[in-house]
């Protein structure tokens, strides 16, 4: 797959193309040529795969961590994420495994989680039940607070994005939207900022439809599976550095 790794960081926050990166990607579907070499030709060029956070809109930032936020003031829990520790904890893929990682290395979690029956995680979780149950209760609320966030508009797309979709859809491309955010969330964002013919031209892989998350390669192997894309056709378009270089 050819890959485009973070652009510009914006406050610390994983980054997504700029303008140029912007204008060279639309060459490269419009032409199936990358990097100056020549691919084989395949009905409208190559295929886009893009992330959702930080590269169709800065929902990191502004989105996901106000949300959360919210959800720790609402259950009393004591402590926010501000811009640079949220930046921080996105080099750990899902909302659930970043609250887990963040309470075991502060060790804060509440009262009543305190005395777990056991410490040990599975793919990032918590096996202990009450903890378990914490977090995903938790990432439920947040999902809830993030989409009425997003049909509120004031998370506006990244420049760039709608013509690049719209070059996609004119050219025949395939694009997915290949998220670890939950599917609902990531859906809304799509549909309330697109609009409803571009979404409905997408397909979407998102939260827990693989087994390992980010920056596992898992996702963008299951799109170009489940689309029937040659990988070498894909364009990964990703928020950061560091689910890039797998990708």
């Amino acid at each position: 797959r050819r890959r485009v790794a973070r652009g510009r960081p914006t406050a610390a926050m994983p980054g997504a193309p700029d303008e140029a990166m912007m204008a060279r990607l639309r060459n490269v579907l419009l032409t199936g040529r990358a990097g100056g070499a020549a691919t084989d030709a395949v009905p409208g060029g190559l295929a886009l795969l893009f992330d959702c956070d930080g590269v169709l809109a800065d929902t990191e930032r502004d989105g996901h961590r106000v949300s959360f936020n919210k959800v720790f003031e609402e259950r009393g829990l004591g402590y926010s994420w501000d811009v640079d520790e949220y930046g921080r904890l996105c080099e750990v893929g899902g909302g659930k495994e970043r609250m887990t990682f963040y309470m075991n290395k502060n060790k804060c979690w509440p009262e009543d989680c305190t005395n777990p029956t056991t410490e040990a995680l599975v793919k990032g979780l918590p096996v202990d039940e009450t903890r378990l149950a914490l977090v995903k209760s938790c990432h439920a609320r947040k999902t809830e607070l993030f989409q009425e966030l997003i049909g509120s508009g004031v998370v506006p797309l990244r420049p760039g994005i709608l013509p690049l979709v719209d070059e996609a859809i004119a050219a025949g491309a395939p694009h997915a939207v290949c998220s670890t955010s939950n599917e609902a969330a990531v859906r809304t964002l799509v549909q309330t900022l697109m609009g409803e013919e571009r979404y409905a031209s997408f397909e979407f892989f998102c939260g827990d439809c693989v087994p390992a998350k980010k920056p596992a390669p898992d996702v963008y192997n299951l799109a170009a599976s489940t689309m029937k894309l040659p990988k070498d056709k894909c364009v990964v378009i990703e928020g950061t550095g560091e689910n890039a270089g797998p990708a």
